[in-house]
């Protein structure tokens, strides 16, 4: 990855610092349920405020299609915030037409305030990156901070359009995301595995080839294993398989073996004939499955497997539960793979990065999330990372670099 500036690379002292967050963040009974993506915004704040500087944060929240919705407004995680940062934070509303009032509330703030601006996707000009609504927000800053590395996927006025127009770097977060993902898949210590599980190849398709082409070992699991173990004449029963990628899953086996990289996939798995918690189970070699039944986990000799791959390695990667971790009893391999990890991780062994909704859920699930070298929550981006793709907002702080 190219050189691209932080915070130390900019002269904070006094300035309106435009902070691209990502305050997207599920709300319950109209209270942040989960503040995880403002805790690592912290860090940025901080910096700011320190530098006399005013930290004026833009943010997407929801869908709201390019109109002022209420039901929409940043005002909710306000709360949040002040808890996180232990700071007062104000709030500026605006439908981003006309942005005079918002000019005038960030230069009447005293230096060391911390405001959020109202919803960029207020105007439908956000997710079109206008040009004309990215010289507006530019208008309300002196210098650009993106720290929302989970929107850095979208060209959006907020995160792609903006960095263009003002001396602009990455915030603490962003710069803890993309070391992070640099070791992951970048310039890692090898030997490499990735860990990819889910319920369908079709999804994930981009992600595969990718990652064939960077990694050692690819352990498949999740129900997207059953298609491979399908396209090799095996057996699924009455899993779910996407049958028609068969010829898909070869090719990605023959583009593997080509570039060295072994892929791992089940020899056993847990099988029950109803997919509902602590339903009837026994397990199965993937050689002799009941046609009747389905797998839902991967078995136990299945994670000796997969330990044994993981103890040779030097880097983890993780996306993707490997089997219906929601559903007890077929849980068991995710949590033992994920405390293995952890272990690992712990001792020194390997550098672990994980990251998309379902993986955090399942790292979580295992109590582990916080003993990986770093677990993204970035979602989209991280897939998109993943896959070998370029990322707009990362690409323009790049482009300044």
């Amino acid at each position: 990855m190219a050189a691209f500036k932080t915070l130390d690379d900019l002269d904070l002292k006094g300035k309106r610092v435009l902070v691209r967050a990502d305050l997207n963040v599920p709300v319950q009974d109209g209270e942040v349920s989960d503040s995880t993506r403002i805790e690592r915004l912290v860090p940025t704040l901080r910096e700011i405020v320190k530098n006399d500087g005013k930290a004026v944060i833009l943010s997407h929240f929801g869908r709201p299609k390019g109109k002022v919705d209420p039901e929409y407004s940043l005002e909710i995680v306000i709360p949040a915030l002040v808890v996180a940062t232990g700071h007062p934070v104000g709030f500026i509303p605006t439908d981003w037409v006309d942005v005079a009032d918002v000019k005038a509330a960030i230069d009447e703030a005293p230096v060391g305030s911390v405001l959020v601006i109202e919803n960029t996707r207020f105007h439908k000009g956000e997710e079109e990156n206008d040009p004309e609504l990215a010289k507006r927000m530019a208008s309300l800053g002196d210098v650009f901070v993106n720290d929302a590395f989970s929107a850095a996927h979208r060209a959006h006025a907020s995160t792609e359009g903006v960095a263009h127009l003002l001396p602009s770097a990455a915030g603490r977060a962003m710069q803890d995301e993309l070391t992070a993902l640099e070791k992951g898949l970048g310039k890692p210590q090898r030997p490499v595995i990735a860990i990819v599980g889910g319920s369908k190849v079709s999804t994930k398709l981009d992600l595969l080839e990718n990652l064939v082409a960077k990694v050692d070992a690819l352990v498949i699991g999740g129900a997207m294993a059953n298609t491979f173990l399908h396209a090799g004449g095996l057996g699924v029963g009455r899993s779910l398989c996407e049958k028609d990628l068969a010829e898909t899953a070869n090719r990605i086996r023959d583009k593997a073996e080509a570039a060295g990289c072994a892929i791992i996939l089940p020899i056993d798995a847990t099988v029950a004939w109803h997919f509902e918690a602590n339903a009837p189970h026994r397990t199965y070699a993937v050689d002799a499955m009941d046609p009747d039944g389905m797998m839902l986990d991967v078995g136990p000799s299945s994670v000796e497997r997969i330990k044994g791959a993981i103890d040779e390695a030097r880097t983890v990667v993780w996306n993707g539960p490997l089997g219906a971790f929601e559903t007890p009893p077929f849980d068991k391999s995710t949590v033992e793979i994920a405390k293995y990890v952890a272990k690992r991780t712990h001792d020194g062994k390997v550098v672990s990065v994980a990251g998309g909704g379902d993986t955090v859920s399942a790292l979580a699930h295992a109590g582990v999330k916080d003993d990986f070298t770093y677990v993204s929550t970035a979602g989209g981006a991280f897939l998109e990372w993943m896959e070998g793709k370029t990322l707009p907002g990362v690409a323009a702080l790049i482009a300044k670099a």
